[in-house]
């Protein structure tokens, strides 16, 4: 482990989670820094989707503590998800509403202040505002993703979670993905957006992350920053821990 993070906005502490009698992580211990971008790697059944899961207060861990922006998970699930925005594989958008209608309905959970506004600048951001009025079902995925996107920062979250965000999507798609998210990451009124990400594209999320994390078998085998990493250097570590 590396040296402790002074003030962490994640410290996540022994943490285990059991389906059954099926262990899927096993004592999983790590802090991230404000700011950050952790990229989370490993093969499938690594344990990743469900990390992000408890994080995002989804499910609950078997055992051990997670602390998110000073709010302790067990005991301040409804401070903890004002902190968040989540944007997985699944958009859990509703498609049969329009994409202001989808904002709204979630904007007014959070009390958002200045809603029309506050959606205005957000389908903006993600290109989408000549579509606001248009229902979700009639998007393309990426388009989708996009504004799940939006959702995911319509409450000006200091921490954003990405599950697997570009499944599913073509290369090109994918491009317009990731330099949204990098933008939207850079472009944050209240100071520095941390950001979670799991993905498989190894290329992809080495290129984004500034630090990264390897699961295997459930278990953290690795934990580093990027620093002066070369791709070539991380798919060698990658190799060693999922071949």
């Amino acid at each position: 482990m590396d040296e402790a993070v002074r003030d962490p906005i994640i410290e996540a502490r022994r943490v285990t989670k059991f389906f059954g009698t099926r262990p899927a992580l096993k004592g999983v211990t790590f802090q991230l820094a404000a700011g950050r971008f952790l990229g989370v790697f490993g093969p499938n059944g690594a344990g990743k989707t469900t990390l992000l899961k408890i994080l995002s207060t989804l499910a609950k861990p078997s055992s051990g503590s997670i602390v998110v922006g000073g709010y302790d998970l067990s005991e301040d699930a409804v401070e903890v998800r004002r902190q968040i925005g989540l944007v997985s594989h699944q958009t859990l958008l509703y498609d049969d509403l329009t994409a202001e209608e989808n904002l709204k309905f979630f904007g007014r959970m959070y009390d958002v202040p200045r809603l029309e506004a506050r959606i205005k600048d957000v389908l903006t951001a993600v290109g989408l505002l000549h579509r606001r009025h248009d229902r979700v079902r009639t998007f393309s995925r990426g388009m989708q993703q996009r504004l799940a996107i939006a959702r995911a920062i319509l409450h000006d979250p200091p921490l954003l979670l990405l599950d697997e965000p570009d499944t599913g999507l073509d290369q090109q798609a994918g491009g317009i993905l990731e330099a949204l998210l990098l933008d939207t990451v850079a472009g944050v009124p209240s100071g520095p957006r941390t950001v979670v990400m799991t993905t498989h594209n190894l290329e992809r999320g080495f290129q984004m992350c500034d630090r990264l994390v390897f699961l295997v078998n459930g278990t953290v085998a690795h934990e580093a920053d990027k620093g002066n990493l070369s791709f070539g250097d991380f798919r060698q570590i990658y190799s060693r821990y999922t071949s």
